[in-house]
């Protein structure tokens, strides 16, 4: 049964080829997009820092304000 549900499919979208290209050009545009923002909330939130303790990691605005440096 799939394979006559993929022939019908198959016929329908040759008869509009126009329609066939947006309908592949919008899934491969939103395939992409969707990979990369994967990529980049991967790199920025879920991996761990490249320090030995990440999770020791912190900053202590009083001192930098103390040494002059704005944050």
């Amino acid at each position: 049964m799939p394979f006559r549900d993929l022939a019908f499919a198959g016929r329908t979208l040759r008869k509009s080829p126009v329609f066939a290209l947006t309908a592949a050009l919008t899934i491969a545009l939103g395939v992409g997009a969707s990979t990369a923002i994967f990529s980049v909330t991967n790199a920025v939130l879920l991996r761990p820092l490249p320090y030995q303790k990440p999770d020791q990691l912190v900053i202590v605005l009083s001192d930098m304000r103390n040494r002059g440096v704005e944050v």
